[in-house]
């Protein structure tokens, strides 16, 4: 599945928030974004790019996506999340809040 610029930097803002809200970046999320960026062809640039997006930028960008492409961003952030081998409490709300503001089925994507 091919993503433009500016699905790529909201995706990746989404997934750096998840990276982030627990506090701790670990070995294996890292591992898990390396592969996110071969498969998406992405750079440690883009990270940096991402980062200087707002919330509401990068929300209009993924509310924007087609379908195919939501439920996608869905398996990442779930991916991303269970990553470390630890769901806590604050991926899991941001998560779902992502994709509820997203306009995702949060069942389908969650599965």
């Amino acid at each position: 599945m091919k993503f433009n610029l500016a699905e790529k930097l909201a995706i990746v803002k989404a997934i750096d928030e998840v990276i982030l809200v627990d506090g701790k970046v670990s070995k294996s999320e890292i591992d898990f974004l390396t592969q996110l960026m071969d498969i998406l062809k992405f750079d440690r640039i883009l990270i940096e790019e991402a980062r200087k997006i707002t919330a509401k930028e990068c929300m209009e960008v993924l509310k924007a996506m087609p379908e195919n492409k939501k439920h996608a961003l869905g398996v990442m952030l779930s991916e991303m999340a269970n990553a470390d081998g630890e769901f806590s409490e604050d991926e899991y709300r941001l998560v779902f809040n992502i994709l509820l503001e997203a306009g995702i089925d949060i069942e389908s994507a969650l599965d």
